[in-house]
């Protein structure tokens, strides 16, 4: 990744958390508050390398355990299981393409749900969580897919991130 590209993957996440952390729980219910960063890590997987996004899969991941309150690298475990599941897949598929981003966005919602609600129930003594994150799991599917829809229709979108 050159450093034009590095410098607006920054400016991006900082963009993303903020959004995220301060102006979206203002005016959003929560359920239907989109994770940006599974958007911008979903990106990642599908247009860097594995050297480079594995490190940037799990960074994101804490950055959301540090700025969501969730237990210190639950999404950090999450987010990376994630990456190394699509970066496995993606090689063999067409990545540039907006459906298929639509769709990875949307799988891996689910499975970042899944596991958090997974290693949730594991390790915590509540007896009502699983049924307070069952709650929001619909919404939050079909508004990050509704994110990833209107990313992927950015100008650009198209373009590689790395020169291989």
């Amino acid at each position: 990744m050159n450093r034009r590209a590095s410098l607006l993957l920054f400016c991006l996440v900082i963009a993303a958390i903020v959004v995220q952390v301060s102006l979206l729980p203002v005016f959003v219910l929560p359920p239907f508050k989109p994770d940006l960063l599974i958007v911008v890590m979903v990106f990642l997987t599908l247009r860097t390398s594995f050297k480079t996004g594995a490190p940037l899969a799990w960074l994101l991941g804490m950055l959301d355990d540090v700025f969501s309150g969730l237990y210190l690298g639950l999404n950090a475990a999450t987010f990376l299981i994630s990456f190394l599941v699509i970066k496995s897949v993606s090689d063999r598929l067409y990545a540039d393409s907006a459906i298929l981003f639509v769709l990875t966005v949307a799988g891996v919602t689910l499975a970042v749900f899944t596991l958090d609600l997974l290693l949730t129930v594991m390790f915590t003594n509540s007896p009502g969580i699983a049924y307070s994150m069952l709650y929001d799991i619909f919404p939050r599917l079909l508004v990050n897919s509704f994110v990833a829809s209107v990313v992927s229709a950015f100008p650009g979108f198209d373009s590689p991130l790395e020169s291989a």
